[in-house]
């Protein structure tokens, strides 16, 4: 059968399109987290959405698994192909095809660099409000079958927001263009929110429609640290109160994740002369006579100790490499778990003091770092035992953290998907009616199963 299906591919796109055997470089059979080593069948690697469509119609005739693969800079192994998949990788479906600055849009092919699309359309003085660290690797067509977040979602929400319309190609080869550029659209079902989010279960996005906006003018940041951790919610309040709209991030770094930053990562830096603080990292557009106030009042409440305003863009981007050196874990804090969730705001200082209690309890050699875009509920925690990557008790602090997510009325997953390792965990944020729609929009969408098979639900 895979025999089959792979002369079927080469007769239909050519070799050079489909890679097979010794052609199958390592990167194709792995993502990032380097857990897992599959042997697909081939690789496909179209560069038009036709050829998308003749890959899956190939594949569905003969009940092919296919896997979709972009950046590979996932983390719940939904790129992740297995054994005797046919991988279709969007690398060469890549490039800005059009930015209409009267609609504020653009129009980009799916393998296309989140990098890149910011880059061209801050040529044209538009701003593509989709931001995260990854920005160099992964593609649009990942942050759309994800729903990604990132920096600044308390502005201008997730991915989700940002879209205006897609290409999607379904399991059977059928092409749906919905590429439209309109803000209103209410001409019957909104076809696109079926697939964003999707994690490529439901069909393959080709191309997308971006919403765009004006490019702040001028941006301030600035480092706080909280006199305690009651203080951050209510430096949250008075933070959307003054600032409004040009509140543009608000991220929450506990006192260990912002002691492990500053002492054991190289060339950063903490400005403050107390160690041992909460700290806050804010980002606004705009001036800084509101930021100074609101700073002000801070103070003069007893809820900041300290803060200090950027005066330059690299001293901006020194604060901001704080938070986001995480790329540093592999190297110095492994093995270790890590965990992308969502809270009610409100709850999010009493999980994460329940939780450090858990883990000392049960696992009291651990160290565990908490930070994460608070602003709209996303908590991001890491926890390290310092064992063998063999006797890392992966399966158990699963188990802590997301069963006290479920007890929480959280989100097992805020914005990195479920793929195949939270799948179990899926109950915890989902009630059977909900995964029930699911199942019924994957049986209908793609009967036989065969686009990211075993990905978020078991149909």
């Amino acid at each position: 059968m895979s025999g089959s299906v792979v002369t079927a591919l080469r007769q239909t796109l050519g070799d050079t399109t489909v890679l097979v055997g010794n052609e199958i470089e390592a990167r194709y059979k792995t993502d990032w987290s380097k857990s897992q080593i599959a042997e697909p069948i081939a690789v496909v690697r179209p560069r038009t959405t036709q050829a998308v469509s003749q890959t899956l119609k190939v594949c569905h005739a003969h009940d092919q698994s296919v896997t979709v693969q972009g950046g590979m800079t996932g983390l719940v192994g939904a790129s992740q192909a297995a054994d005797g998949d046919v991988v279709i990788s969007l690398e060469f479906l890549s490039g800005v095809q059009e930015i209409d600055v009267h609609a504020s849009c653009m129009t980009v092919w799916a393998g296309t660099a989140l990098q890149i699309a910011q880059e061209q359309a801050a040529d044209q003085s538009l701003y593509l409000a989709v931001d995260l660290g990854a920005r160099g690797s992964c593609q649009v067509g990942g942050n759309i079958a994800t729903n990604a977040g990132g920096n600044r979602v308390i502005r201008y929400g997730m991915m989700r927001e940002q879209v205006l319309g897609l290409e999607v190609v379904l399991a059977d080869g059928t092409i749906v263009n919905s590429l439209n550029k309109m803000l209103k659209n209410n001409a019957g079902y909104d076809i696109k929110q079926l697939f964003i989010g999707s994690e490529g279960t439901l069909g393959v996005v080709t191309r997308a429609v971006l919403r765009l906006h004006p490019v702040p003018a001028q941006t301030t940041t600035v480092l706080c640290a909280l006199s305690e951790e009651a203080a951050m919610l209510r430096l949250l309040m008075q933070a959307r109160q003054t600032m409004g709209a040009s509140l543009l991030a608000f991220e929450v770094m506990w006192p260990d994740f912002f002691a492990f930053m500053t002492k054991r990562v190289a060339g950063n830096v903490s400005p403050f002369s107390q160690p041992g603080q909460m700290a806050v990292l804010i980002e606004v557009a705009g001036g800084q006579d509101d930021l100074e106030a609101l700073l002000g009042q801070a103070l003069e409440n007893g809820d900041l100790t300290d803060a200090v305003i950027a005066q330059s863009g690299q001293q901006a981007a020194a604060f901001w490499r704080i938070r986001d050196s995480v790329s540093e874990f592999p190297i110095l804090f492994a093995p270790y778990a890590s965990f992308d969730v969502s809270l009610p705001i409100d709850s999010v200082g009493r999980f994460v003091g329940t939780l450090k209690q858990q883990l000392q309890d049960q696992l009291p050699i651990s160290e565990s770092l908490f930070f994460g875009h608070i602003g709209d509920s996303n908590l991001h925690i890491v926890v390290h035992v310092p064992t063998s990557r063999e006797a890392f008790p992966k399966e158990e602090i699963d188990a802590m953290v997301y069963e006290l997510v479920g007890q929480y009325a959280g989100s097992v997953s805020a914005e990195h998907g479920i793929g195949t390792r939270k799948k179990k965990w899926l109950g915890q944020s989902r009630n059977p009616a909900e995964i029930e729609v699911m199942r019924t929009l994957k049986l209908a969408l793609d009967p036989k199963q065969i686009l990211n098979r075993g990905r978020v639900i078991d149909a």
